[in-house]
């Protein structure tokens, strides 16, 4: 992100956040599960002219502490997003989240519609992890938490890109770097994919959002298919969807410039419409 990086006390642990800083409405970023900040780089790169930019890890993953306790859930992951919103004194902000960073969107929205301006979700659901995928999804985080996700990376990478980031040769190189950090990953991973797999569903919640909403999804995106993204649409009232061609589950980087085109409309229509400028 080429930014002011820092570990902020949170909840009883350490939070690695990169914030552009300046006087921009703040737009903060939530990632995927087994990624980090730097699923965002794209997105910061062209907003931060203009905006706030903040990203951070969630508890578990990427540079952030690791508790000690056999799942990390959703609900920790909610209420470190608004400590950290309180903490920085930036409400109500832009929230932008993938997949586990949208089920965290989700909640803010939701439940404190003071600190959310508002709410862009890509490539989530707001329903419980399907049962068919359990089993397959528990067999993989067992091997990964004995022996590494390098072990299991070629079976992880088809869930988390769709067929033309994965097909394509002149993507040969992005595709192995992100394959590396995916390989990178600390063996105690395991405590945040638990906490993904054990979530409770929000959708009895989506009624209560008010805020502004986004839907974004990949129209080859396998971990969350579009019909989710679909019923998101019917039960937020008055949120717009918009479907992203040639794009999986990971859409900020396999379709970058159409993720971050699509947002920064997105953001530029709500300023124009709003009085205070947010």
């Amino acid at each position: 992100m080429n930014t002011n990086g820092q570990y902020v006390a949170i909840n009883g642990v350490r939070l690695w956040v990169e914030d552009t800083g300046g006087t921009g409405p703040p737009v903060l970023f939530s990632h995927g599960l087994l990624w980090s900040t730097r699923m965002f780089d794209a997105q910061v790169a062209t907003l931060r002219s203009r905006y706030r930019c903040i990203a951070w890890d969630h508890r578990g993953q990427g540079q952030s502490d690791v508790p000690n306790v056999r799942s990390i859930s959703i609900e920790d992951c909610y209420a470190d997003a608004v400590a950290l919103i309180e903490r920085l004194g930036v409400a109500p902000v832009h929230i932008v989240g993938l997949s586990m960073g949208g089920f965290v969107a989700m909640r803010l929205a939701a439940r404190r519609p003071d600190l959310v301006r508002s709410c862009v979700l890509l490539e989530t659901s707001a329903e419980a992890e399907p049962s068919e995928n359990v089993p397959r999804y528990r067999t993989l985080n067992r091997v990964a938490r004995w022996f590494g996700l390098r072990v299991v990376a070629h079976k992880v990478m088809p869930i988390m890109f769709g067929t033309t980031f994965l097909t394509d040769p002149a993507r040969a190189v992005e595709r192995d770097a992100w394959r590396e950090r995916l390989a990178r990953n600390r063996r105690d991973i395991w405590r945040a994919v638990n906490g993904v797999i054990e979530r409770e569903p929000i959708m009895p919640e989506l009624g209560h959002i008010t805020t502004p909403t986004m839907i974004m999804v990949g129209d080859e995106d396998v971990a969350t298919v579009p019909l989710k993204a679909e019923r998101m649409h019917a039960a937020i009232r008055g949120s717009k969807l918009v479907r992203i061609p040639h794009a999986g589950h990971s859409s900020s980087i396999e379709q970058p410039g159409h993720v971050t085109a699509a947002i920064e409309a997105w953001l530029e229509r709500l300023m124009s419409t709003s009085p205070i400028n947010t």
